[in-house]
């Protein structure tokens, strides 16, 4: 999509900057856009400050300066249009797939029959049909991180919040998780905002990568990968823009390592 037409902004950081006790600054005025629709990565070297942009933008963290917009409406807190999918899947272990999908909606008082019939959709939907009745010690790791995305898709949250969803899997597991998520998301349509450390998984997933500096994490770059997604995933993991992207980007944070 030419930059001229990208969808309007969603989700905006208005001058963002985070300090932690101790003076540890993490982030310092970030001004950044989300467009609606679309897969934005946050991309940097360790300790750049993703994960606390990204809780910053859930609400589970307050920002030391400026301001956190949804549909131009300024928010201080957690909100239904915003869901989280943690590192950790964060499941209930007492909980069966089916409870711990739908405990978004339980929570939102949404009737227990209307709950399960739309958790049992999104179970389908992430491939854990048969498993509604499992309970989290049964499940590998990949399949437990399906379970946190269903209950993410579940509550219908204008925004998915993934901070680095695939790094607990083994690679086979995390492209396949990859591919998953792109035809979930070609479905669902949702904004996603994405935290990795993986520049080959950013631009092969991503509409936008925003390059954090080095702390205190400040907008360094943002790329918009030209990848032709009706191509299978081999063919654009062998093609020249993407490995061109994935060369340029590792020189600006091999830069920023050394």
């Amino acid at each position: 999509m030419p930059l001229s037409e990208q969808p309007p902004d969603i989700v905006e950081t208005r001058g963002i900057s985070k300090i932690y006790e101790g003076g540890i600054q993490a982030l310092e005025g970030v001004d950044l856009g989300f467009p609606q629709g679309q897969m934005t990565t946050l991309l940097g070297p360790s300790g750049c400050g993703k994960t606390t942009l990204l809780k910053i933008i859930a609400g589970l963290l307050e920002p030391s300066e400026g301001e956190i917009r949804v549909s131009g409406v300024p928010v201080a807190g957690p909100g239904p249009e915003r869901a989280l999918v943690f590192q950790d899947f964060a499941l209930m272990p007492w909980a069966s797939v089916l409870r711990n999908v739908g405990f978004g909606l339980e929570l939102r008082g949404v009737a227990k029959a209307e709950r399960e019939e739309t958790a049992r959709r999104y179970i389908d939907k992430v491939g854990l049909a048969g498993f509604e009745g499992r309970y989290p010690h049964e499940l590998s790791g990949g399949m437990k991180q399906r379970v946190g995305l269903a209950r993410a898709l579940a509550v219908n949250a204008k925004v998915l919040l993934m901070d680095e969803p695939f790094s607990a899997v083994d690679e086979q597991t995390r492209r396949q998780f990859q591919e998953d998520l792109l035809r979930l998301l070609s479905v669902e349509k949702k904004t996603v905002i994405f935290v990795t450390h993986s520049i080959e998984e950013a631009v092969y997933i991503s509409d936008r990568i925003v390059l954090l500096s080095p702390r205190p994490g400040r907008v360094s770059r943002i790329f918009h990968p030209a990848i032709d997604r009706s191509r299978t995933s081999d063919k654009i993991r062998r093609d020249a823009a993407y490995l061109d992207t994935v060369e340029e980007i590792w020189q600006i944070v091999r830069q920023y390592l050394d």
